[in-house]
C-alpha cells in the first residue's frame, strides 16, 4: 500500500490558486525559484484576467503542483509513483526528479505559447459524460472533416470522454452525444485543441528542446499519459512529455495502473478536486484526497497511517 501524487491539467485553474497554497517554506521557495526562472513573480498569474490565457494557466498549474508536492515531501510524505494529466505531467516529471525545475518551467512555457500561437481562436475542448469511448469515437468519425476537424482526446473515466477540435465540429458532436443519451455534454474552459494530431508541430518543438536538456532517471515511478504505462527511465518519460500533446490522454488507465502498482492513497495537487472525484468514483479501494491548506494535518495523518501499514 503506497501513496501516489496526481497533478491536474488545464481546466481546473481558479482565481487566487497560487495565493491559497500551503504556507510552507518548501512551497514558498519553489514559487520563488520559478519566478526567478521566469523573470517575474509567478504569483501574478493567478488572477482572472491572466487566467484567460493558455500560457498563464499552464504555468500557474505547474507551479501549484510542484510547490505543493515539494512541501509534502519536506514533511515526510514519500510518493511511490506520480502521474499528471496533460500539463500536470510536467509537474510530475519534476517531482520525480527527471526534469530540473528550470527546465520544467521552460518546457511548459514553450508548450503553452506554441499551442496558443498555433490555434489562437476557434478551437478547444469539450467533455461528454454518459457515453463510452466507442460511442464517442463513432460520433466523431461521422462528423470530423478536413475543414472542421474533431478528435477523441482524453479518456478520463469509462464514461467521461473529452473531445478536441474546431468549435463548429465540437458543437455538432455535443448535440449528437446528447441525442444518443449523454447525461452531460459541455464545452470546457480551454481555448486550445489539446491532445490531438492538430498539435503535432508543438510536439516536434518540444522534442527538439528536451533532447538538449540534462535529464535524470526518475526517483519514483512515473505513469504516462499516452499509453498509461509505468515508466522508470528518463527516455520513456521524455517521450511521454513530448508526445502527449498530440495524442489522447488515457487518464483512467493511468490511475488504474497506479492502483495496480499498490498505490491506494492518492494526493491530488491543487487546485480543485476533479482528479480525486474521478478516482473515488471509478477505482474501488482507492482514497483520493485534494491537498489544501485547510486539510494539511489530515493529509499528513493519512500518509503516516499508510506508511505504518506498508
Amino acid at each position: 500500500m503506497s501513496v501516489a501524487f496526481i497533478f491536474p491539467g488545464q481546466g481546473t485553474q481558479s482565481s487566487g490558486m497560487l495565493h491559497h497554497l500551503l504556507d510552507h517554506p518548501a512551497a514558498i521557495r519553489t514559487l520563488d525559484e520559478i519566478s526567478e526562472a521566469l523573470h517575474f513573480d509567478v504569483r501574478d498569474l493567478d488572477n482572472e484576467r491572466c487566467l484567460e490565457f493558455t500560457d498563464a494557466v499552464q504555468l500557474a498549474l505547474f507551479a501549484a503542483g510542484v510547490a505543493t508536492a515539494r512541501a509534502l515531501i519536506a514533511e515526510g510524505v514519500r510518493p511511490a509513483a506520480v502521474a499528471g494529466l496533460s500539463v500536470g505531467a510536467f509537474a510530475a516529471a519534476v517531482t520525480a526528479g527527471v526534469l530540473e525545475l528550470r527546465d520544467g518551467v521552460e518546457l511548459v512555457s514553450l508548450r503553452a505559447k506554441e499551442m496558443a500561437k498555433l490555434y489562437p481562436t476557434g478551437y478547444g475542448l469539450s467533455a461528454i459524460v454518459g457515453l463510452t469511448e466507442c460511442q464517442v469515437e463513432a460520433i466523431v468519425r461521422a462528423i470530423t472533416s478536413e475543414q472542421t476537424p474533431v478528435f477523441v482526446g482524453n479518456i478520463n473515466a469509462p464514461r467521461q470522454i473529452v473531445v478536441a477540435g474546431s468549435n463548429p465540429a465540437m458543437d455538432r458532436v455535443l448535440d449528437e452525444a446528447l441525442r444518443q443519451g449523454a447525461g452531460k455534454a459541455v464545452r470546457l474552459h480551454v481555448s486550445v485543441p489539446s491532445h490531438c494530431p492538430l498539435l503535432q508541430p508543438v510536439a516536434d518543438l518540444l522534442g527538439k528542446r528536451i533532447s538538449a536538456m540534462n535529464l535524470t532517471a526518475p526517483q519514483m515511478t512515473y505513469v504516462g499519459n499516452v499509453n498509461a504505462r509505468a515508466m522508470r527511465t528518463k527516455e520513456l518519460v521524455a517521450h511521454d512529455l513530448v508526445n502527449s500533446i498530440a495524442h489522447g490522454v488515457r487518464w483512467h488507465d493511468a490511475t488504474t495502473v497506479l492502483q495496480e502498482l499498490g498505490c491506494n492513497l492518492f494526493f491530488e495537487m491543487p487546485p480543485g478536486h476533479t482528479l480525486s472525484d474521478l478516482a473515488n468514483e471509478n477505482l474501488s479501494g482507492v482514497n483520493s484526497v485534494p491537498v489544501k491548506a485547510a486539510v494539511l494535518s489530515r493529509v499528513l495523518r493519512l500518509a503516516q497511517q499508510e506508511e505504518a501499514n506498508t
